[in-house]
């Protein structure tokens, strides 16, 4: 399924840093509670910056200061110090700020289940500014290109799970928001319906608008992410583009599998490359440009798999949240 959103008002990534397009831009927030000794920092010093088209995984640990970055970001709470700018306008001074941002929060709270896919549509556009012709024409749209059309008059409490998230993603998306804000949005879907909804994203995403993504799936978040940031403890303790955190903390040794056996020679030339040799498989952790070499050596041994060791995000959350990393 191709979606053919509106273009957001903002372009993607441009040909060099200072072209690009900033839709939210966070700086150096703080916000506390309580009084005294009872005084708890719960966001110490969090900036923040996604672009146009661009989806940054905002990760961390319960408790970490996320769910308070994000209200402070939607408007919700005040922060103590810091500022925050969505399109360049502020959400605790300019309301209209709030126009720019759509919301998918985790859980059932993001539809009204006794009225239909289309009612709901007109309903929070109505609510979000939208004349009630034009919510009913771009509900229409927008079930048409979730494939929800046949759904339309359906009541929400009667839709699947995966099709109650895809309508949730249209919801957020009727008044064409810039920053879309997605806390959890596979969680508890099946494999299909959860496939259907990361293509979605990355289509949204790919139409211009920015999306900040919060989940505890981090399988989920590697995939969809162009960027990560991590959290711990309210401050940001790692923030980089998602190929590169991930290279980063990867090795560099490869794994050779192959059928048949080695003769004795080839076990000796493959050892003089600083290779070990077992059974069926080689460990090579030497320059790029001798694997060639040791490839060569293999032939005519039939090749199974050729792997370089990389880490996955989960790995890297781990050791970053653990404190046995730095960035």
């Amino acid at each position: 399924m191709t979606l053919e959103l509106p273009s957001f008002p903002t372009t993607h990534f441009a040909s060099n840093a200072s072209e690009l397009t900033a839709t939210l831009e966070v700086h150096h927030l703080r916000k506390s509670y309580g009084r005294g000794k009872k005084r708890f920092e719960a966001v110490r010093d969090v900036s923040l910056t996604i672009y146009a088209g661009e989806v940054l995984a905002f990760l961390g640990p319960n408790g970490a200061g996320k769910t308070t970055t994000i209200k402070m970001i939607a408007g919700l709470i005040r922060p103590d110090s810091g500022s925050v700018r969505i399109a360049g306008l502020d959400p605790h001074q300019q309301a209209r700020a709030l126009k720019q941002v759509g919301a998918v929060l985790e859980g059932n709270r993001n539809l009204y289940w006794k009225l239909t896919a289309l009612e709901n549509l007109d309903y929070f556009g109505v609510l979000r500014g939208v004349s009630s012709r034009l919510a009913r024409q771009r509900g229409s749209e927008l079930l048409k290109q979730f494939d929800l059309l046949d759904k339309r008059n359906t009541p929400v409490q009667k839709l699947s799970r995966g099709m109650q998230q895809k309508l949730a993603i249209a919801v957020a998306l009727i008044h064409q928001p810039r920053l879309l804000l997605l806390d959890e949005p596979t969680l508890g879907l099946d494999v299909e319906a959860s496939e259907t909804v990361k293509t979605l994203v990355r289509q949204i995403a790919d139409a211009g608008c920015a999306i900040l993504l919060t989940t505890h799936q981090l399988d989920v978040a590697e995939e969809l992410s162009d960027r990560v940031a991590i959290i711990r403890q309210g401050q940001i303790i790692a923030e980089k583009p998602t190929r590169d955190l991930i290279q980063q903390f990867s090795g560099s040794t490869y794994q050779i599998k192959f059928e048949g056996d080695l003769d004795e020679n080839r076990k000796q030339a493959i050892a003089a490359l600083g290779a070990m040799a077992h059974p069926n498989q080689i460990t090579f952790s030497g320059k790029s440009t001798q694997l060639y070499q040791l490839l060569d050596l293999l032939k005519p041994l039939p090749l199974v798999e050729v792997v370089k060791d990389r880490a996955d995000l989960t790995q890297i959350f781990l050791k970053l949240v653990r404190g046995e990393q730095h960035v």
